[in-house]
């Protein structure tokens, strides 16, 4: 399947990868939906880019609903789905003030894991109701998931469960929708200079970039929309988690 034409949801889509896989998108002639719990950053990159914009919280199934409705509404039932929306969050699992609390590790997962589930639920429904291309594929989902699934360090239990969740959704939806002529496909980002990074100290980025074997430098944002790009146009890339991590394995700390 090729971008040009084609009806697109991103969420997460305001900022970060998901901000750079939107434009990269709407480059190669997609229609995007950009969909974001921020509602004012999802209008800003839709005027941008000419999309549409969704305010969104994706543990929440009538929000959902009503983002594909308006995603549909626009540029017709969407073929691609790319899950950039998440959140992070770092705590031991006992710490001085006693055990992690129970909310603090349910909360990750429902963002992370549930809520990239529920997208696809609905998104899939939707996904099903086009014809067929000519090679009779009907549509592609794209997930991220991150190193932490495999490398999760100190206080990342939550955050990496609800990373290696996603990993291990890939390959049975993949089976799921195979049926159908659905993809679904998942990237593992490593350390990439999205907004959070950035805001740290030059010296601590600088540290965190030598910890990465090659290239020697944080991962830019348009190489996730790149790789994101070309999973959409290769119709065999289906059932797999790609690390996109310039061999990067995470220390424990």
């Amino acid at each position: 399947m090729q971008l040009m034409g084609h009806s697109a949801l991103v969420t997460g889509g305001a900022s970060g990868l998901g901000s750079q896989v939107c434009r990269e998108f709407a480059r190669q002639g997609a229609r995007v939906t950009v969909i974001d719990v921020n509602g004012a950053l999802a209008e800003a990159v839709a005027r941008d880019i000419g999309g549409v914009a969704a305010c969104c919280d994706v543990t929440q199934s009538a929000e959902i609903e009503a983002a594909i409705a308006i995603g549909r509404k626009a540029h017709g039932p969407a073929r691609i789905l790319v899950n950039c929306a998440g959140i992070g969050g770092a705590k031991r699992l006992v710490g001085k003030n006693g055990p992690m609390p129970l909310e603090d590790f349910t909360r990750i997962i429902n963002v992370n894991l549930v809520g990239t589930f529920n997208v696809m639920r609905l998104a899939a429904s939707d996904m099903l109701s086009a014809d067929p291309l000519d090679d009779g594929e009907r549509g592609v989902m794209i997930n991220t998931t991150s190193v932490a699934a495999y490398d999760g360090q100190v206080g990342q239990a939550a955050y990496a469960a609800s990373k290696g969740g996603i990993a291990a959704l890939t390959l049975p939806m993949a089976r799921d929708l195979a049926q159908f002529g659905v993809r679904v496909v998942a990237i593992a980002p490593g350390l990439f200079l999205t907004p959070l990074l950035a805001e740290l100290p030059a010296e601590v980025q600088e540290s965190l970039a030598t910890s990465i074997p090659f290239p020697k430098r944080l991962g830019n944002p348009a190489e996730f929309a790149s790789l994101a790009a070309h999973i959409v146009t290769n119709l065999s890339l289906n059932g797999e988690v790609i690390r996109l991590d310039g061999a990067l394995r995470l220390p424990p700390r």
